[in-house]
């Protein structure tokens, strides 16, 4: 939909309905409100109200403070955990209790970015699945009007504010991270925007701290993730489509958990991997065999990990474990493939060699 086409769609409906919820993303409400959207309802003169979606993941305090700030009324709610509905519920009804006096029944409009979650909303308003949900742009067609109570009912349209900048598009989750033929650019602009908002969120995901640039932040995200291509590089462009998978579905947020950190580790063994490489070594016995002296002598305490693509295999190592099933599920963790042979070493600190596919 051009942008001209998607703004009549949003005027239309602001003229169709009584109120006007806007539904944002709290993991960035800066970059998901919109104010020409709100700038278009106040000049009709209609009741507006905020609604911050996915508000379990962000901080409690973060959140009150926010909702202090804010020139306009503001609900929090995460509507995937069933968390703040009621307090919306009793807000539209707030809103529509003076219109009620002058007309028959009240229209509520949800508007905002591709998937900051309206559909998942009405649901969880209606308490039943009363629309489709599904996390791809442009999924409801056409308008419904469905009942909240006897009197006020919620229009669901495709009340989509447009986005003409393809970066924010995928920011903002309106395309999905695995189609993006160049994901390093978007990737970089996001990466930017943390910077800017809450850096400290980079720190706790990823253990970094220091850094030249955005890119060299993404590099670092790679490293960790064991996105390696063949030849010890960083693949920038599956570490960048990671990332914005990571931000879309909301596995990485500013204000990550204290139980969500990534394990620290060390990446090691570029000599060894050269020599593999080298050799195209592809069984973990002949591996242990070659290099086996030298694995044992960084056998501590320290998680250290090695991953190479070679010749469409991936040969992984991981030391400093008690167990070596904990070595290989980070393994597979962290390159998302399957163990097909491994071998396990030492003694009261273990390591483990393995080919994945």
């Amino acid at each position: 939909m051009k942008q001209r086409k998607a703004w009549r769609v949003v005027r239309e409906v602001i003229d169709e309905a009584d109120i006007i919820v806007e539904v944002v993303d709290a993991r960035d409400p800066i970059g998901t409100r919109n104010r020409k959207l709100e700038r278009l309802v106040q000049e009709e003169g209609k009741p507006l109200l905020i609604v911050m979606n996915k508000a379990d993941l962000v901080p409690k305090e973060w959140a009150e403070e926010y909702k202090r700030k804010s020139e306009i009324p503001v609900v929090f709610i995460s509507a995937r955990q069933r968390k703040g509905t009621g307090i919306l519920r009793k807000e539209i009804k707030r809103l529509a209790k003076r219109l009620l006096d002058e007309r028959e029944k009240v229209k509520v409009a949800l508007i905002g970015y591709p998937n900051v979650g309206k559909s998942t909303i009405i649901n969880t308003l209606k308490g039943k699945k009363a629309v489709g949900t599904a996390p791809i742009p442009g999924y409801t067609k056409g308008k419904q009007l469905i009942r909240l109570s006897k009197r006020i009912w919620l229009l669901d349209s495709p009340g989509v504010v447009p986005i003409d900048d393809f970066d924010e598009l995928v920011i903002k989750g309106g395309f999905p991270a695995d189609k993006i033929d160049e994901p390093v650019k978007p990737a970089l602009k996001l990466v930017g925007r943390i910077l800017e908002t809450r850096k400290e969120a980079l720190t706790e995901k990823f253990g970094i701290e220091e850094f030249e640039s955005e890119e060299d932040i993404l590099r670092k995200i790679g490293e960790r993730r064991g996105l390696i291509k063949s030849g010890g590089e960083v693949d920038l462009e599956e570490t960048a489509r990671w990332f914005l998978r990571e931000w879309q579905t909301g596995r990485f947020t500013l204000f990550g958990k204290e139980e969500e950190k990534a394990q620290e580790f060390v990446l090691d063994f570029e000599d060894v991997l050269d020599g593999i490489e080298r050799d195209l070594l592809l069984d973990p016995r002949r591996i242990l065999w070659k290099y086996g002296d030298e694995l044992r002598k960084k056998l501590d305490n320290t998680k250290r990990v090695g991953i190479r693509e070679i010749e469409g295999f991936t040969v992984g190592i991981a030391t400093g474990f008690k167990k070596c099933d904990g070595g290989i599920k980070l393994l597979e963790r962290l390159t998302g493939r399957h163990v097909l042979a491994s071998e396990c070493f030492g003694k009261k600190w273990k390591g483990v060699v393995v080919i994945m596919e």
